[in-house]
């Protein structure tokens, strides 16, 4: 017994040696490791941040991935000095994150959905965009979901899978920078047609808005029981495309009853018969 107590403090210094200069490599590495994680993640994010073609959101996402990514290359160079066998242990790492991934699918495809959109830039932060059959302005755009609200105000939180899933509209990019107002008028059968349709071209004439490049478009669309329906069809810049539109409907009516236009509403003949014709055609019938 004192033998090998013996022989086990000869050897401790020894092992104190070994093990302690290799703990204290260990604990130089994880220092080194996590102060450079910090300065290439930060180096990173600045890098990227001067580039005006990235994404603002981009640069602080980069720098995380890359400070991880150090992190980890670290941690397993410190356990592969130890004699831990790191090929098992990125096995298991990476069995649980195939079960996270598959536990987390639909969080997933929202990050997926995010990365496409801030890839291909559908739209920006300010536009007005029509996602389905409802309208939003962008507030802003993440990776899990794009914050937004209606033109009335209300907020919304919209998935990114909703959004890459759906036809999307960008009503703030247009072709040319133009937008095209289109409008029908009625006017009564009994009406002068040529009278009308000069009146609405004068109407377009007159408004500073309107862009003469296209032409407008001002021509009789079709015939009903009780009405003729004039196309007013012009093109305004889309900055101006609301307002136009809006002053447009005011004074294109206006104009049409000065112009001695009427506006027919629909309307239905009811002929009331009198007992004494119902008690006939009965008794004829």
């Amino acid at each position: 017994m004192n033998e090998t107590f013996t022989k086990l403090l000869d050897t401790l210094p020894a092992l104190l040696a070994g093990y302690g200069m290799n703990l204290l490599a260990a604990i130089a590495m994880l220092i080194v490791g996590f102060l450079a994680a910090g300065w290439l993640g930060r180096a990173t994010a600045r890098a990227m941040r001067r580039s005006e073609r990235i994404d603002p959101i981009f640069p602080p996402l980069a720098g995380k991935l890359v400070r991880l990514a150090v992190i980890v290359f670290t941690v397993i160079a410190v356990l592969n000095r130890f004699g831990v066998q790191t090929a098992s242990l990125i096995a298991v790492l990476g069995a649980a994150g195939l079960a996270i991934g598959l536990a987390l699918q639909g969080t997933l495809s929202n990050v997926a959905a995010g990365v496409m959109i801030l890839v291909f830039r559908p739209f920006k932060i300010g536009d007005a965009v029509r996602i389905g059959s409802n309208v939003y302005i962008i507030d802003g755009i993440g990776m899990f979901l794009c914050t937004a609200h209606l033109p009335d105000g209300p907020s919304a939180h919209i998935p990114n899978s909703k959004i890459w899933g759906e036809t999307l509209v960008n009503l703030s990019v247009t072709d040319g920078d133009r937008r095209r107002i289109d409008e029908t008028y009625r006017i009564a059968l009994g009406d002068d047609i040529d009278a009308a349709l000069a009146i609405l071209a004068r109407v377009a004439a007159e408004e500073p808005r309107v862009l003469q490049d296209p032409a407008p478009l001002i021509a009789v669309q079709s015939f009903s029981d009780s009405a003729v329906d004039v196309l007013f069809r012009v093109w305004t810049g889309r900055e101006d495309w609301w307002a136009t539109k809006l002053d447009l409907l005011k004074r294109c009516k206006l104009a049409l009853e000065d112009g001695g236009c009427h506006m027919p509403y629909l309307q239905r003949e009811v002929h009331m018969l009198e007992p004494q014709r119902i008690a006939a055609r009965r008794a004829t019938a």
